[in-house]
């Protein structure tokens, strides 16, 4: 019995001292690691976030097209504005993300052609979020370029009559292109330049002199963006 006691309690110091020479070594390994990159200079580059905005001034330059059913010779232009822009990014590889773009501004709608003397026949508010995905080039150091296609989804709202008696501009979805670049001045901030083009074609119900019309806005706007880039 007594020499069972004696091996149990060599066994157990034998396990105490193997789990304190472990501990030990785990302790050491972080140590040895720095004393080894501070000998050889080497360092550890921390992963960029995913996650990225940009804060852009952006110029909203429209196609002055459109019409208005069973009035031939009719024709629509639109006031060009400028407005603020953010858009998110996420990084699903150095190379592909995806970016949504949100930013809101006004048009004015005139009449053109045979309705010339409509003159302002409205105001609308329109909020297009953008959904793009993007192929970014990240061979070319601090000067990042990239592509994009998607989808959006333009709602007009607060809509004013002019000449008009109403108007009701649809909600409509359309499609983007995109091409632009960041220059990065360091690993979190740098400057962009952005171009979208986005297809935007909404149908609209107008009234005018007690008469119900519809037609069709070919909007189809460039937007054209200079800001600040912020990868987190």
């Amino acid at each position: 019995m007594a020499r069972t006691r004696m091996g149990v309690a060599r066994a157990i110091a034998a396990a105490v001292a193997l789990i304190m020479v472990g501990q030990q070594a785990v302790a050491a390994e972080p140590a040895q690691a720095e004393t080894v990159l501070a000998e050889t200079g080497a360092s550890v580059t921390e992963a960029p976030s995913p996650w990225q905005v940009r804060l852009r001034g952006l110029g909203v330059v429209t196609k002055d097209l459109g019409y208005v059913d069973t009035l031939p010779g009719s024709g629509l232009s639109y006031s060009d504005t400028v407005t603020p822009e953010l858009d998110i990014s996420y990084f699903f590889t150095d190379n592909i993300a995806a970016e949504l773009i949100l930013g809101t501004t006004h048009a004015n709608i005139e009449g053109q052609g045979t309705i010339r003397s409509a003159g302002n026949i409205g105001k609308v508010w329109l909020l297009p979020p953008t959904l793009t995905l993007q192929y970014h080039f990240t061979d070319l150091g601090a000067f990042k370029p990239y592509i994009g296609a998607g989808v959006n989804y333009t709602i007009f709202y607060n809509q004013d009559t002019g000449s008009a008696d109403a108007l009701k501009v649809k909600n409509t979805f359309g499609t983007a292109l995109q091409v632009g670049f960041d220059y990065m001045v360091d690993q979190h901030w740098g400057l962009n330049f952005d171009v979208k083009k986005l297809f935007l074609r909404p149908d609209f119900d107008v009234t005018v002199a007690g008469a119900k019309l519809t037609g069709k806005a070919e909007l189809d706007p460039w937007l054209i963006g200079a800001g600040v880039t912020y990868r987190f």
